[in-house]
Parts: structure tokens; sequence; C-alpha cells
């Protein structure tokens, strides 16, 4: 396999999209393509709503046009771990489709030289990570555009061994998606069991002031004591991206800590212990939820999160399905005050009703919860699919790097 290294700039044509201004919107028309649309590795329209006229599309912004088979990434606002999931392919249903601030589009110059699903794949590797962690700018979002990409470089191979990548890549991320919608099922099920419970029976109606003897918010920690390097003495630190519209804790992505010091002192209102039910009460978006592990003995959360600590006559696992409810949830956030920004109080927090079933009935659904989610975490070992994957990229993209 002959292997050398090229300017991405000599093998692909690539554009930014134009700063269409919020005045210019319009409610129909030509959709605009956001990093919104940029969804899990695919392009998503219904995650906006935004369009421009057909005149300026077709006028001033013809160039900016949409092509079936764009292949199309995130510039702005990103972290470069994630840029993975912020990229996708236009196709021919999409159009007529414009782009937007902050996205860029690549065009193939040569398909007889490289293929465009070669170059994506590129682009999740370990090598164009590390190119762009050094050319990106920004402190409070990244950003990065045309002039940085010129900079890079890519390993171009012959387009036979190419095709041999995109084919087996192709399958094991067809084996991920089938996981992933697994996963998706097995949700449906469990929102399915818990409406089933909801409806039938006529079962008292509470608010979560009756069943919970500690309802209260986080504290925000002063500047500087807020760390992502863990060691020993430290408290896991939680924001409302540690939360989920699913209810899985999400620590994983940008774990922080704060000193023992600041959570027994400045911070100890705001501890949270294994089975505490934690919701956002800052939005946009509202609604994300999580059931406290036991992976530590004690948390603690920033300003934007509210704990739900069960009474004897609750199970907490229950009590996170329950206020996960829409019948409950979307009158609730409904109360949201904020234009830019909603916002729940303590007292909207305390006054949230639901029906609440006998014990026996509780534990009923919370044995069927849980094994769900052994079937969900059998679906879930997605591990060594992403190993096979990761030794694919560094073998062919990484070793012999310039």
């Amino acid at each position: 396999m002959t292997k050398k290294w090229v300017n991405i700039a000599d093998v692909l044509f690539f554009q930014e999209g134009p700063g269409v201004r919020n005045t210019q919107y319009t409610t129909s028309g030509v959709k605009l393509l956001n990093v919104a649309n940029l969804v899990d590795g695919k392009v998503d329209l219904s995650k906006s709503d935004r369009y421009i006229s057909e005149e300026e599309a077709y006028g001033k912004y013809r160039h900016f046009l949409c092509d079936d088979g764009d292949f199309v990434i995130a510039s702005s606002g990103i972290k470069v771990e994630y840029i993975d999931k912020k990229m996708g392919f236009v196709d021919a249903s999409m159009l007529p489709l414009c782009m937007n601030t902050s996205t860029i589009r690549f065009k193939v110059l040569d398909e007889n030289q490289l293929r465009i699903r070669y170059f994506m794949y590129y682009l999740k590797s370990k090598h164009f990570k590390e190119q762009l962690t050094k050319q990106i700018t920004g402190s409070a979002q990244l950003n990065y555009g045309p002039s940085h990409l010129k900079k890079m470089i890519m390993p171009l191979i012959d387009i036979t061994v190419q095709d041999e990548i995109i084919s087996c890549m192709d399958k094991l991320q067809s084996i991920i998606e089938t996981r992933q919608r697994e996963l998706i099922e097995l949700d449906r099920l469990m929102k399915a069991r818990f409406v089933e419970l909801f409806e039938c029976g006529d079962h008292e109606i509470v608010k979560a002031s009756d069943v919970c003897d500690f309802i209260t918010k986080g504290t925000t920690p002063p500047t500087g004591e807020i760390t992502e390097e863990y060691e020993n003495g430290k408290i896991p630190f939680l924001k409302v991206y540690n939360l989920s519209f699913t209810g899985e804790m999400l620590f994983d992505e940008n774990p922080q800590y704060i000193l023992a010091e600041t959570h027994n002192g400045k911070l100890a209102r705001s501890k949270v212990y294994p089975n505490d039910v934690l919701m956002n009460i800052v939005g946009p978006p509202l609604g994300k939820f999580t059931l406290v592990t036991d992976e530590f003995e004690e948390w603690n959360i920033n300003q934007a999160i509210a704990i739900f600590r069960a009474k004897e006559r609750i199970l907490p696992r229950f009590l996170l399905h329950a206020l996960m409810q829409p019948k409950v949830l979307e009158p609730f956030i409904g109360q949201a005050v904020g234009i830019r920004q909603q916002n729940l109080s303590l007292e909207q927090c305390r006054n949230l009703q639901f029906p609440l079933p006998s014990l026996e009935e509780q534990k009923s659904f919370v044995e069927f919860a849980e094994q769900l989610d052994k079937s969900k975490f059998d679906t879930m070992t997605f591990a060594p699919i992403y190993a096979i994957i990761n030794l694919y990229l560094h073998t062919y993209f990484y070793q012999g790097r310039r």
C-alpha cells in the first residue's frame, strides 16, 4: 500500500457558509443549514426552522446552495473530541438547502484520487484532531475555518484501499446504529409501561414536596475552585450537561471536581448523595434528569440543578420516572419564566404533581426498569466496536504521520 501526505486543499474544495443575520430569517423559502442540524454524524433538518427568501437564496447566496452529496462539518461552537458528531452528508431529499455561518462543506476534486467517505473517516482520526487542536482558536467557543484547513495535511492512499476502509468502517457503523435503534425501542417500552401504570387505577395525587424530604438547588463555587483533574479526596461536581433527557448520568462527558473543603464549606447546602433525583431548572432546554449513582459517596451540583430526595413512601427510581413523564413535566416547563433563559423556581419544583401508586406497584415497575437496563447494558457494548474502529483509524491515518 502506497501512502503519501498531501495538503487537504490540494485534493478537496471547501467553503465556509455565509453570515446570514437574524433579520434575514423568514418562515418559508429556502432552509438554512446550521450547526444545530449536524447531529450524531448526520444532517437532521428537523432540528431547526430557519429559512431565507428564495430571492436571497438564488441571488447573493446562490454560491452557498448545497448539492447532493456535499459533506458538511461544524466550524464553531464545538469541542475537538465531539467533532465526529457534528458532521454529515447532504442528500437530494434535503434540497434546496443553503449553508449558514459556522458550517463548512467539502467536495472531492478528483474522485479517482479520493473518496469523500474516506475523508470523512479521516476527520475522526487522532491525526486530524491533533492538527485541529493546534489550529483552532476561541475561548468560549472553538472556531476554525478555511484558512486553518489550508495548513492541514492528510494521508492519501490507493483508491482500492480507500474503498476497503470505507466498506469496513461502514459495516461497523451500521452495527452501532442498529444497537442505538434497539436502545430507543427499550426506552419506548419503559415509557409505555410507566404510562400504563399511571393511567390504570385510582392513585393518590401528590406534590413533590409530599414525597420528598429535601428539595433545593445547587450553588456556584468560587472562581478557580473547579478542576478537571481528579485526586483522592476531591468531590465530583455535576452540571446540566451531565444530566440527560433519558435520566442517564453522563459524568464521563467533561467530568469536573471540587475540593473537599469547598464541598463541606461553601457548598455544603448542595451536597448530593446516591439515589437523589436531579433535574435542571435553568434552560433551554429544560427537562434533563438523572438518578445519582453510587460511583461516589458524595457529589455536588451547580445552581442550575435541583435536588429531590425521596421519602420512604416513594422509591427514588420511581420518583425519577414520575418527574420525567410528559403529562407531569410539560405543564411544569410551561411555567418557566424568562425569554432567552428559562428558569424554574424551587416553589414550582415543590408543587409538581403526579399520581402515587402503592410501594408494591412501584417495586414492580422498578424491577421492570432494571431488567430493561440490563438489556440496554448488553446492547450498549460498543467498546469492542470502537476499539476496532480506533485501530483502523490509527493504522491508516496516524502511523507514518508527518
